[in-house]
């Protein structure tokens, strides 16, 4: 069905991905939406298109297409009556990226995206047909590389990497060139004009070109924001897209709150960067940070909440409600209650040239593109808690040697003891070194050599090493809130009866009732997860303050206090 090798691969039919609905299914999508009548040449969605219908196939064929630079069409997949069109932007509400055109004359039943989000959430059966085929099918896109974004950049380059993992980790496939590796670099530096220090170097829809891009303007360019409306004042925003974050979008968008969730950099905080989960309930045999976030992502999706991405909170501007925060871009988005879950970051060591190396040799995650980058090679890994545990025995799979360094005598106060038992039993490409810190990494541009000190003896000793992996202690992301909420010593967000008297009376603390369990030192303000003080580490116990959150948001709202 496709007419290449990498298009071959998205056109396989399987019955999840590309499923036919039954007679009844298709009855049932008929009260919704409208019948439409197609002629051959029809095309129904346009690559970019922002406002993409839902269409089910009654009679005739249609193909989804990708378009060339060339001219020339990439068949992705040719659709049977009883079939449908879409994937994960059908809830999403991103643009298109591929086009879907009628080749055999016949009928379809088209729903709006608002039509098709409400069968979503009233019909199980049909809900999950169709969540499963669009999460599958994005995941198609993204291993065929099907996508209306190229990047140009080094595996040498620190920017290279955040740009790429910025797409990765928000669900959005790309092309990619290496233009260290691919014969045709320089002509690609000529065709787009841009010098070295330029790199990456990322083609917007085939028209813009946007060079060492930000964040932000990657977000503004691909249009990842542009349904949100900043105007309207929602029942709660979720300040951070951790688990915690996303767990209070999920069940506050289901149980019928208007939810936006704000997001400074990528969906999944910490635990989206991790490379497989294992004491997480329900999934066996693990599951990696980013596929986790990705469902969590859909789900909050499914049920209505948006999320706005690459805006970050500024601060929260004024007293009184509807409480309103000022992000990026001094633009204000307001609501009712506010949930914090901005979550933490690792802690950065006092080393001189630390900032040289980030993203070029010394990393804060340990995902499948960082593990590309150190094939074959030794690594570091810094840190005793469960992240580093869990990044050295997915790095091992990789790398010749894993060297953990931990300044404490063991693993045994910080470490799940599954992990442990991995390392500790004598794991052929680990290697663990207590009471041991770096003092000094050296290199030109890139990472070469790393020097740590041995505190048992006191020697030094230096040895070449290309990768470090950074993942020691956390500093709570709360600088934004500029004390507007009471914070302890460390500055994480004390909440419920963490709260004193004091504290209480200096926030000018006006309600008769004291504050509830997760509530800050400002009425209907929130905290939940690695941001507030006191929690405990682990995703599952974020997505359950998230949830609980959220049953103490319908309290105030119902109160209106």
């Amino acid at each position: 069905m496709g007419r290449s090798c990498g298009c071959a691969r998205i056109a396989v039919v399987s019955d999840a991905v590309f499923p036919t609905l039954t007679e009844p299914q298709v009855a049932r999508i008929a009260a919704h939406g409208r019948r439409r009548t197609t002629a051959e040449g029809d095309v129904l969605v346009e690559v970019g298109d922002r406002s993409i219908p839902f269409f089910v196939l009654l009679g005739g064929e249609l193909q989804v297409v990708r378009p060339m630079p060339d001219g020339r069409e990439e068949l992705v997949v040719t659709h049977a009556p009883g079939q449908f069109t879409g994937e994960s932007n059908m809830i999403t509400g991103r643009r298109a990226l591929v086009r879907v055109r009628v080749t055999k004359p016949g009928a379809v039943q088209q729903l709006a995206r608002e039509e098709l989000q409400s069968l979503i959430q009233t019909d199980p059966e049909l809900s999950a047909i169709f969540m499963r085929a669009f999460i599958l099918r994005r995941a198609r896109l993204i291993e065929g590389h099907i996508s209306d974004v190229l990047v140009l950049g080094s595996a040498h380059s620190a920017g290279t990497l955040r740009v790429r993992e910025f797409l990765t980790r928000n669900g959005h496939p790309h092309q990619y060139v290496d233009l260290d590796r691919d014969p045709h670099s320089q002509e690609l530096i000529e065709q787009f004009h841009v010098s070295v220090d330029e790199i990456p170097v990322l083609v917007c829809r085939g028209t813009t070109v946007l060079k060492n891009p930000t964040n932000a303007q990657i977000a503004d360019c691909l249009g990842f924001n542009e349904t949100i409306d900043r105007m309207h004042v929602r029942d709660v925003v979720v300040v951070g897209a951790g688990p915690a974050g996303l767990a209070s979008a999920v069940y506050a968008a289901s149980e019928g709150l208007d939810v936006l969730v704000l997001e400074a950099n990528m969906p999944g905080g910490q635990a989206g960067s991790s490379s497989r989960i294992e004491n997480y309930l329900g999934f066996p045999s693990g599951v990696s940070g980013e596929e986790l976030t990705a469902r969590a992502y859909a789900q909050a999706a499914k049920f209505g909440a948006q999320l706005m991405i690459a805006k970050s909170a500024v601060r929260l501007a004024g007293p009184g409600r509807p409480y309103r925060i000022v992000i990026d871009g001094d633009e204000t988005v307001a609501a009712r209650a506010i949930i914090i879950a901005t979550g933490a970051q690792y802690r950065k060591p006092d080393l001189a040239n630390l900032s040289q190396f980030e993203g070029a040799g010394v990393y804060y995650a340990a995902t499948q593109m960082e593990a590309q980058l150190c094939r074959g090679d030794e690594v570091i890994v810094v840190g005793g808690g469960n992240s580093a545990g869990q990044a050295a025995v997915f790095l091992s799979e990789h790398a010749t040697r894993v060297r953990i360094l931990v300044r404490k005598d063991g693993l045994a106060a910080t470490m799940s003891r599954y992990l442990i038992q991995r390392i500790e039993a004598g794991h052929p490409r680990i290697e663990l070194h207590p009471r041991t810190e770096i003092v000094a990494l050296e290199g030109n541009g890139q990472l070469e050599r790393v020097r740590w000190r041995d505190h048992r003896t006191v020697a030094e000793e230096t040895i070449d090493c290309g990768h470090v992996f950074m993942m020691t202690g956390a500093d709570p992301n709360t600088g934004w809130l500029s004390r507007c909420v009471a914070l302890d010593d460390k500055g994480f967000v004390k909440t419920g009866s963490d709260l004193s008297p004091d504290e209480l009376t200096a926030a000018q603390w006006s309600l008769k009732r004291a504050p509830f369990l997760l509530e800050t030192s400002i009425p209907g303000i929130f905290a939940v997860g690695d941001v507030r003080a006191g929690n405990i580490k682990r995703v599952a116990s974020a997505v359950g303050e998230g949830s609980i959150a959220v049953s103490f948001v319908h309290q105030i709202l119902r109160a209106g206090s």
